[in-house]
């Protein structure tokens, strides 16, 4: 008496081979390997290296980054203030007067499709307190650079060239004659879709960096960290943006235990915008 597997008709010899167009790895990784088809090729995206984009002026190169310190509200006492504004295409004039005497003014003013002038002032009755600056502005291609002139002797210039789609290089420098002191720096920012990396140094001493990502399209988290090497310091934050419809809600909190809180809400219909501001 035969067994089953004796009784059993033999395999096929063709069972054993591998069918034709099957992948040698095993038909069970079939469909986990993605499969190319004869003579397909990647696909490589060129990068024109001679027509980047124009990267951002160098004195915003960390505009997303937490710059909310310098927005907090002090009013020692109340002030009132009276403008007029002029604005045109090629040519913007802001005129601020306040009952303490200041005057504030602006004018930005394009020369040509590429050259920009612009003028901040302010005047004081105070001595020694008046300032104004003149800034020319060219815009190139994939570059910009700007040469600043302003009151007690000053000159400056800047320079920042695009490299690549994303990463962006630049250069500054300034001489204070009244003071006798120079400077010069150097910038670079790299920026996606979804975040940007910003890193500048200075001779004067300064090292400082920017990080800010992209959570949606409303709202941003953001760090910075900043070292001042004649003084010593470090500083360091951490922050966020909220965007609504109407408002903006800013917050962070740095290395020292401050934590600050900003809301700017804006009403379009009536030209009107309030900042509330807190810190602790």
């Amino acid at each position: 008496m035969g067994s089953v597997a004796s009784a059993a008709a033999p395999p096929s010899p063709h069972s054993a081979l591998p069918q034709e167009g099957a992948p040698p790895y095993g038909p069970g990784l079939a469909g986990i390997l993605p499969q190319t088809s004869v003579g397909e090729e990647k696909k490589e995206e060129k990068v024109d290296y001679l027509n980047l984009l124009c990267p951002v002026p160098f004195e915003e190169i960390q505009r997303e980054a937490l710059t909310q310190g310098s927005e907090t509200i002090k009013v020692p006492t109340a002030h009132y203030e009276f403008g007029a504004n002029f604005l045109d295409p090629k040519l913007m004039l802001i005129g601020r007067v306040m009952t303490d005497g200041r005057l504030n003014a602006r004018v930005k003013c394009d020369l040509t499709d590429n050259l920009m002038l612009k003028v901040n002032a302010q005047l004081t009755q105070e001595a020694h307190y008046s300032q104004g600056m003149f800034n020319f502005d060219y815009k190139g291609s994939d570059y910009r650079a700007q040469f600043q002139i302003g009151n007690n002797a000053f000159y400056g210039a800047n320079y920042i060239q695009s490299v690549t789609p994303n990463l962006s290089m630049g250069t500054e420098m300034f001489w204070l004659g009244h003071q006798r002191k120079s400077g010069i720096g150097f910038a670079c920012r790299y920026n996606t879709d979804k975040m940007v990396g910003t890193l500048q140094v200075a001779s004067t001493g300064i090292v400082a960096l920017s990080y800010v990502q992209k959570i949606s399209e409303k709202v941003s988290l953001a760090s910075d960290f900043m070292y001042n090497h004649m003084s010593r310091d470090v500083t360091s934050s951490f922050g966020y943006d909220y965007l609504l419809r109407q408002c903006r809600l800013r917050g962070k909190i740095d290395s020292n235990g401050v934590v600050a809180a900003y809301l700017e809400e804006s009403y379009l219909s009536m030209g009107a915008m309030i900042l509330c501001s807190s810190w602790m």
